[in-house]
């Protein structure tokens, strides 16, 4: 999680007047380790929607952004003691949250499930792709590798970035340019803190699922119009055998 920083916040006070005008203030921890050095603390206090004061942790002092705000901040920087209080929120109060963050959900895995499947190739120096998408896991980092007949493959390889998908879950996806040859082996394999031995995955070239859907459902309807025009015959061969032919005259 160095790459970016997470936070958490709590809504503190909310005062409503007389005259429909809301006041209230914001607690937030930006970290990227539980390691004080990796925490800021921020202190925001606000007035109908808009910031009227900060504490900033990186700043180390009141910063006020309307008028109203640039008065306040000027006086609450000349009592040492109440800025003394906010400068010590960093450790008092982020600090010992962000351990349990990490504690209960931060230092937590989720094993990744992977899908394989073709692609037509763009780039015209092979005539197909193999995409490797990994989905839904946690923690970031991870190793997505091709194998060909056991042996890793460096050449013609592309991956994206992780992706996040917003709900804590990343995703990545990794292609793979060939030239197929009989008899060959290829996998995608995955490696990840979630799991105990790496996750490899064998391509199947025989006809990925939506073209079996297809044939089955076309399969299907074969039959069932082969059924439907037996009993056809069949209700017209008796309808046929109950019939009395009177000769004619």
């Amino acid at each position: 999680m160095a790459s970016s920083f997470l936070s958490f916040s709590l809504l503190f006070i909310t005062v409503y007047t007389a005259d429909g005008f809301l006041e209230y203030s914001v607690h937030r921890c930006e970290f990227n380790s539980s390691e004080l050095g990796g925490i800021r603390y921020i202190y925001s206090m606000y007035h109908n929607k808009l910031e009227d004061i900060r504490f900033d942790s990186v700043v180390d002092k009141f910063v006020g952004y309307t008028e109203h705000g640039v008065k306040n901040a000027e006086r609450f920087n000349k009592d040492t003691a109440q800025l003394a209080g906010f400068r010590a929120q960093r450790e008092s109060y982020c600090q010992p949250n962000i351990g349990g963050f990490y504690q209960h959900a931060l230092t937590k895995s989720v094993k990744p499930y992977v899908v394989l499947h073709s692609v037509a190739s763009s780039s015209g120096n092979h005539p197909s792709m193999l995409v490797c998408s990994v989905y839904d896991f946690y923690p970031k980092q991870i190793r997505v590798t091709w194998l060909r007949d056991g042996q890793e493959v460096s050449s013609d390889v592309t991956s994206t970035d992780e992706m996040a998908d917003a709900d804590w879950y990343y995703q990545i996806q990794s292609h793979l340019e060939y030239t197929p040859r009989s008899g060959e082996k290829i996998s995608c394999m995955v490696e990840h803190a979630s799991l105990q031995e790496p996750l490899v995955t064998d391509w199947d070239p025989s006809l990925p699922e939506s073209e079996r859907n297809k044939i089955a459902i076309g399969a299907s309807g074969l039959i069932l119009g082969l059924i439907l025009s037996l009993a056809g015959f069949i209700y017209y061969k008796r309808k046929s055998q109950g019939r009395i032919l009177v000769p004619s005259n």
